[in-house]
């Protein structure tokens, strides 16, 4: 088991790898990257979604997509929680971008291509619960975390983007066991094949960009590290051990709630005129240090499954 996870993230950091040379060599510039970013964002990932809610209805598997949604939302509670007693800065920009990092994971980006190979369409079906959830806190939480301002969260981002409206109509399709005719099902699936090799190129790109040495001697980059890819996910995984989640729900929560600081750190921060540098230090330095904090917890979460 320790050798198939180990293999699929080294697959991914072969594509991280890839992005990083093509940066380096100027194959990819900015626009490039942006413009890879959004055909991931708005047709690959709601792909791969769509795609694992294209099964016939059963009642066990919507009590598991409940039960997923709500561990979601109880594991992002525990998350904002412990970021606030915990990381403390004097400098309130550095504080939020701290904060924002150790809370929101890439659980879209890189867990969802990791939940597919290693789980295939099941494991994406519950870690679509995570995304989902992630989507509603972070366009109301991690809007506010940023601005500290609540007049900036857009109930509009909320609701209409690309993830939710992508899982509201799996759902709907799961739900009503909607028979999907190939001529529609082959795009879906071609375009989904495009979340693994894509994301990871960017992931690559943003890379090439950041000081990493930089950040390994931040304290708080490093505090914050630690917390999103080695505290919260085991506190999160002993949580659901307790309570009784098993078998693939446990390994794909597992797997999205250990993924590295959301992209959205580096671009929230942007948005709301924070510590930029240090958002795409974290990013890119998170995406590194999960290479080596993944395999092990993703393990241990497949022994407790």
């Amino acid at each position: 088991m320790f050798l198939n996870v180990l293999t699929q993230v080294s697959v991914l950091l072969i594509l991280i790898t890839l992005g990083f040379l093509l940066a380096k060599f100027k194959i990819i510039n900015e626009v490039g990257a942006k413009c890879m970013t959004d055909l991931v964002l708005y047709a690959a990932t709601p792909c791969v979604i769509v795609i694992s809610f294209i099964r016939p209805f059963d009642k066990s598997a919507a009590k598991g997509l409940l039960i997923s949604t709500a561990t979601a939302i109880l594991a992002h509670t525990v998350f904002i929680v412990f970021s606030l007693l915990i990381i403390r800065n004097k400098d309130i920009k550095r504080e939020r971008v701290l904060r924002f990092a150790a809370i929101f994971g890439n659980c879209g980006y890189m867990a969802l291509p990791l939940e597919q190979a290693l789980l295939g369409n099941e494991g994406v079906f519950y870690g679509s619960s995570v995304v989902a959830v992630f989507n509603l806190v972070v366009w109301s939480f991690g809007v506010y975390l940023m601005s500290g301002n609540k007049s900036s969260i857009k109930p509009k981002c909320l609701a209409f983007n690309p993830s939710i409206i992508a899982i509201a109509a799996g759902i709907i399709v799961f739900l009503f066991s909607l028979p999907v005719p190939e001529v529609i099902k082959n795009p879906i699936n071609f375009l989904a094949g495009l979340n693994t090799p894509l994301p990871m190129i960017i992931i690559g790109y943003h890379l090439s960009k950041s000081d990493i040495l930089k950040g390994l001697r931040d304290r708080g980059a490093m505090l914050s590290s630690v917390l999103k890819l080695l505290l919260f996910p085991l506190i999160a995984l002993g949580i659901m051990y307790i309570v009784g989640i098993r078998g693939t729900m446990l390994v794909a929560l597992t797997i999205a709630f250990a993924s590295p600081a959301a992209a959205m750190t580096a671009m929230f921060s942007a948005k709301y005129e924070n510590d930029t540098l240090l958002a795409a230090t974290l990013v890119s330095m998170s995406h590194i240090i999960c290479i080596l904090t993944l395999p092990p917890i993703i393990y241990l979460a497949q022994l407790l499954a």
